[in-house]
Order: C-alpha cells, then sequence, then structure tokens
C-alpha cells in the first residue's frame, strides 16, 4: 500500500510540474523540456538504456530529482547513475572521496565520479545507449561539476556514446565573464578547462565550449532552456535554488562563493563564513576593525553589493571557536554584481588597511585558483584593481571567439 501511494503521489507530482511548466511564462529547465508530454527531444532518449550523471541539484521546475523522473518514466530505461562530488544525493562532504554504491531511491548501481576515476568507466558505459548530464552549476571554473562535464565529455568520446546535456541557467548571467585565464601548469580539478574564473556560460554551452576547444570529437546534444536571457541572473528565471553542495544552499551563496571562495583560497588567515551560519557570505578575520572595514568597502560603492560589519564564531572548519571580525557581503542587485571584480577590491583594500597580518597563501593554492601567480607580484607591488583586471583582459581574445561559438542563447 505504501509503494502504491508514494507512486501515485509522484505521478500526481509530475502531472503538476509538466502543467505548471507549460502555463508559466518563466524559465523551463533542460530536464522539463525533454520530458515535456509533447516534447521533440524526447527522440534523444526514448527506447533507450541510459547512464545519469547528476546530483541533488539536478532537480525538475517542481524539484523532483532527476533520476527520479527518468526512473518513473517508461519512454525510457535508466539503468546507470554517476556520483560527481558529494554524491548521488548530496550525502557526501566537500573534498570527500564518493564511493560505489547503489541508490536507495531508485535500487540503481551509482559509479562515483570523484574517487580514483573522475570519469565514467568504459565498462559502465558498454551497457548504455547514451548518458544524460543534469547538474547545476555555479558559474565559476573553480566549482567541480564542470570538470566532471570535461571528463565525461572525454569518457563518451572514446566509448563512441552520445552525451546529452540537460541544459540549466548561469546563476551569474551570461554577459560577463572575469579573470585570468588558467595556464597550463595549473590545470586541476579546480581549473579543468581553459577558461577565465567566471565563464558566463550555461552548462550546455560549457560542455560546447569544452568540446570545441580542445577537439574532444563527442557526439554532443544539449537540450535547451526555454525564456532564458543572457541578462538574466538567477533571480530572474522563476526558479527555485536547490542546494548545489553543503555550503551553498542559496542563490545568494552562488553569487558570493567566487568572491569570498577566491578571497580565502588566495590567504592563510581570512575566513569566507565556512564553518558559520552563513557560508561564502563572510569576510573576516582575527586582526580585522569590523567598522573600519565597512566604512572603507561601502566608501567605494562596488556595483550590486553593499558590505555589513560583523562578528561571528565558526563552529566547525579551519576557523572554529575562533572570534572573528569582518563584513557580511549584502547582495543589492545580482544583475551589476561583478564576483572577481569585487574579491580584488576586498584584498587590496585589506593588504593596504593590514599590510602587517596579510598573508598570501603559497605558490601551489594561487596558481590553482587563479591560473597564474602574477597576483603576488601585483598585490606585493600595490597594483591598482583596474590595472590588474586590465592585464586579464590581454588573454580574452582567443577565449571570446570560442566561447561566441559555442554560446545558445
Amino acid at each position: 500500500m505504501i509503494a502504491i501511494a508514494k507512486a501515485a503521489l509522484l505521478a500526481l507530482v509530475l502531472c503538476l510540474s509538466s502543467c505548471s511548466v507549460q502555463a508559466s511564462e518563466r524559465v523551463e529547465l533542460g530536464v522539463d523540456v525533454l520530458l515535456a508530454k509533447d516534447s521533440k527531444f524526447i527522440e534523444l532518449v526514448q527506447g533507450k538504456k541510459l547512464g545519469l550523471i547528476t546530483n541533488p541539484s539536478g532537480v525538475d521546475r517542481a524539484l523532483i530529482p532527476t533520476a527520479d523522473r527518468l526512473a518513473h518514466d517508461p519512454r525510457v530505461k535508466l539503468v546507470q547513475l554517476y556520483g560527481p562530488e558529494h554524491g548521488i544525493r548530496g550525502d557526501v562532504a566537500a573534498g570527500d572521496q564518493v564511493g560505489d554504491e547503489r541508490d536507495a531511491a531508485t535500487g540503481l548501481p551509482v559509479q562515483s565520479l570523484y574517487g580514483k576515476s573522475k570519469r565514467p568507466s568504459p565498462e559502465s558505459l558498454a551497457n548504455l545507449d547514451a548518458v544524460l548530464f543534469d547538474i547545476q552549476d555555479v558559474g565559476s571554473r573553480t566549482y567541480t561539476y564542470i570538470s566532471t562535464l570535461g571528463e565525461a565529455l572525454k569518457a563518451c568520446a572514446a566509448a563512441g556514446k552520445p552525451l546529452i546535456v540537460l541544459d540549466r541557467p548561469n546563476p551569474l548571467g551570461g554577459a560577463r565573464f572575469e579573470g585570468p585565464m588558467i595556464e597550463e601548469r595549473w590545470r586541476t580539478f579546480i581549473g579543468w578547462g581553459p577558461m577565465p574564473v567566471t565563464h558566463g556560460m550555461t552548462v550546455g554551452e560549457v560542455a560546447r565550449y569544452f568540446n570545441d576547444v580542445l577537439a574532444i570529437g563527442c557526439e554532443l546534444k544539449v537540450v535547451p532552456l526555454r525564456g532564458w536571457k543572457r541578462s538574466m541572473a538567477w533571480e530572474d528565471t522563476g526558479l527555485s535554488w536547490t542546494q548545489t553542495s553543503p555550503h551553498v544552499p542559496n542563490a545568494t551563496q552562488a553569487h558570493l562563493y567566487t568572491t569570498t571562495g577566491m578571497i580565502a583560497s588566495s590567504t592563510t588567515n581570512l575566513s569566507d563564513g565556512v564553518g558559520s551560519t552563513m557560508p561564502f557570505e563572510l569576510v573576516g578575520a582575527e586582526f580585522i576593525d569590523a567598522i573600519e572595514l565597512e566604512i572603507a568597502l561601502n566608501e567605494l560603492k562596488l556595483p550590486g553589493v553593499r558590505f555589513q560589519a560583523l562578528a561571528y564564531k565558526p563552529f566547525y572548519g579551519k576557523f572554529k571557536d575562533k572570534p572573528m571580525r569582518g563584513v557580511r557581503l549584502r547582495l543589492v542587485e545580482p544583475r551589476e554584481y561583478r564576483p572577481l571584480h569585487t574579491a580584488l577590491v576586498v584584498l587590496t583594500t585589506l593588504r593596504k588597511m593590514y599590510p602587517q597580518h596579510f598573508q598570501l597563501a603559497d605558490d601551489d593554492a594561487l596558481g590553482k585558483h587563479w591560473g597564474e601567480l602574477k597576483l603576488r607580484e601585483q598585490l606585493e607591488a600595490g597594483t591598482g584593481v583596474e590595472e590588474i583586471e586590465r592585464a586579464w583582459a590581454a588573454g580574452y581574445a582567443e577565449f571570446e571567439r570560442a566561447r561566441a561559438k559555442a554560446l545558445l542563447y
């Protein structure tokens, strides 16, 4: 009886999901476009044995996991799941290895893509007709999900299997990108492909970009968004945010992740709020005068953000139980906000205000996150933010040409 009730409830929710998508003029996700009753894309998967790379952020408009929708859709046969960082259901901590398992909800085997191997195995792919990818990105090359996407492209190309990306919005929008191009020697799983720190592409566009510039040769299909425009930040989409990783529970963190994460990873003694109730919303340290920093940063009138003095004490992590003082970043206009510009301004301001305390990280950390080591000499020389950004722009021409070919909207 319980199983019957669950099936009936799922059917009702699926119906409501389908009806709401058809009636809405807001953004439609790739998964909803694919599985709509009148979908012209269903032929890509109909009657086929499918693998799915996903995690808890892979949900439809009604917040039903894509894995569950596919598992209950009679038009397809979902036979294999793949789990990126944090696992298929999001129960693995950041940086921890994900193990192979069996998914409790669907009963399907799950192969880890964040353990000994980062790509689907040839053995698992041999049993499939196609692989689907449905994960929400946050618009930064340091977030590992697009690295998983790159590895999936290579694995599917080698196995001769199509990869179908169910597209999702870039929460930062699609009109802007920032940061230095990554140097070859700093390519890692938090810097997988040749792009700036933020890239201004949807997940599907990133797949097209990787496939082209790296000549991967994958048979790639993208099920596009409907109603999305490049000028849209997440707040314009009408979609509900689903936690993409343990410290990104809201769209606010998606906007601020690049800013505060890059600040903390570039230094040894600055906190990004991870370990507190406001992860990625804070910049703090034991040596900061919070009011002094708030005034200094707000006087600069940075686009899209205000700063609020705050004291906090993280209850876990690197700064556990230490009294931190600093600022909370209050996002006031997401479409105007510039994540990396803001990070640079905060870094240069803190170095100017607290030269005796400001400590940059080692070359390995700087190189892996920024993709180059110029930032150290620039900060130590007192180089201004605009001059640093002009140096980045010198490497944009090739990226812009390749990116233009990948854009879908």
